[in-house]
């Protein structure tokens, strides 16, 4: 059998790879996953007030709310990788340059 290589990640101030903002592919797959979990019986994270509400209709709201506790993964052939946080791919890039000036003083 072939060894694997150790696949480095970093934990940057910012993003490296890829475009600063969740791509329409990353939010297809994090919607699907959580209404995956969502309909599995995992708790659901924001105060629903409709019952008949669908697994990704859930999913969706807690996106767009930021309450998703998840890391994009974002791969260079080279065998790096970075992991973002979701939240940092749904503010607005002057929202994440005052927050890194506010971490720096």
């Amino acid at each position: 059998m072939a060894k694997r290589e150790a696949v480095s990640t970093r934990e940057p101030e910012n993003i490296e790879i890829g475009p600063p903002k969740l791509t329409r592919f990353e939010r297809a797959r994090v919607v699907g996953a959580r209404a995956l979990q969502v309909s599995m019986g995992a708790p659901v994270l924001l105060d629903i007030k409709d019952p008949k509400l669908s697994p990704i209709d859930i999913a969706l709201m807690e996106l767009e709310e930021g309450v998703l506790p998840i890391s994009i993964r974002r791969a260079l052939p080279d065998g790096t990788s970075q992991n973002i946080p979701l939240k940092w791919l749904l503010q607005p890039e002057t929202e994440r340059k005052t927050r890194l000036k506010k971490e720096d003083s």
